[in-house]
């Protein structure tokens, strides 16, 4: 027979199931009486766990928010899952908080992990591999995304403090469409209230967040995510560039996504196959060029570059440089 203190602990898990459980509910799972369960309801508030009380015919008990976190109860399936999500998270550089949260919080779980569950993460983790590098880039801060989060879920303005590619800093009203991850980056999309035009924001610029009074309509049209690419496609840099291709959409999308270059795609001719190859323009923003050469390489389609003169002259170096490796004995 299970002690009473096993029962608690299960208790504890149904309860953290969410939703109301009901004393005949709860007492046919721990196989005790109605009274039993209040019993045991009371260990847990004795241990600071926040259990309510809930009246009338539907009523039961149920967790209520505290200010502190209640021990978890995690199947092996549920453990394996948090730590996947940390270690996954912490190697796409998508952390909320410095890396030592992370590692701190996977420690925790790790710790009481069953041997042979253990066992299974290590296997999984020494044959586990990824095709980007890690993220190296600053992470935002929680509390900023936190409160961003609410704005945008309630349509709050909100009273922002942001430092620029420039490292200059200003005070912004944003109305808050949404948050997007990213290229192992978080962004904010939305109005900046004080010039009226919309604004796409990477959250780790932003040193503080404050709601303020009111409210605002979210816009018709794009969602953030296509918002965040299109901002990005489309932003201010040293280099304009202009090609044109011949390929398919998805070739050329292949290596240069909506997220790098716009595609000015022509409506094709009655009876022509729309995914059929044919001359697109593709526009696309850039600080640097280099990058540029390989990729138009890769994509093995042919392409004529209209601007800028300095691109034909590196992908011309380019060239060279591939024929007299490929002319080595």
């Amino acid at each position: 027979m299970p002690r009473p203190t096993g029962r608690v602990l299960t208790l504890l898990e149904l309860l953290q199931s969410g939703g109301t459980r009901t004393t005949a509910e709860l007492a046919a799972r721990l196989g005790v009486e109605g009274r039993t369960v209040r019993r045991y309801v009371d260990h847990l508030v004795d241990l600071d766990v926040p259990v309510e009380s809930v009246r009338g015919r539907y009523g039961g008990y149920r967790l209520a928010p505290g200010y502190r976190l209640p021990p978890l109860m995690l199947g092996d399936d549920e453990a394996l899952a948090v730590l996947l999500g940390l270690v996954a998270g912490r190697r796409t550089g998508l952390t909320t908080a410095e890396h030592v949260a992370s590692e701190t919080a996977a420690a925790k779980i790790r710790r009481v992990l069953p041997k042979h569950v253990a066992r299974r993460l290590d296997t999984l983790l020494e044959a586990l591999a990824f095709t980007d590098q890690p993220g190296e880039f600053d992470p935002p801060d929680a509390g900023v995304l936190l409160t961003i989060a609410d704005a945008v879920r309630y349509r709050r303005p909100v009273s922002i403090r942001y430092t620029d590619r420039d490292e200059r800093r200003s005070e912004r009203t944003l109305h808050a469409y949404g948050i997007v991850a990213h290229a192992s980056r978080w962004y904010v999309t939305g109005e900046d209230a004080g010039v009226g035009e919309d604004r796409t924001l990477r959250l780790d610029r932003i040193a503080d967040a404050r709601t303020l009074p009111g409210s605002f309509e979210a816009p018709a049209g794009p969602g953030p995510a296509q918002r965040v690419l299109s901002a990005l496609a489309t932003a201010e840099y040293r280099h304009e560039v202009t090609l044109r291709i011949h390929g398919t959409v998805e070739q050329i999308r292949a290596r240069l996504p909506v997220s790098v270059a716009r595609l000015e795609e022509h409506e094709p001719a009655a009876g022509r196959d729309r995914a059929a190859e044919r001359w697109l323009r593709v526009e696309l923003r850039a600080e640097r060029l280099d990058w540029l050469p390989p990729v138009l390489a890769s994509l093995d389609r042919p392409f004529v570059i209209e601007r800028p003169d300095e691109l034909r002259h590196l992908v011309t170096a380019l060239a060279d440089r591939l024929a007299s490796y490929a002319r080595q004995a």
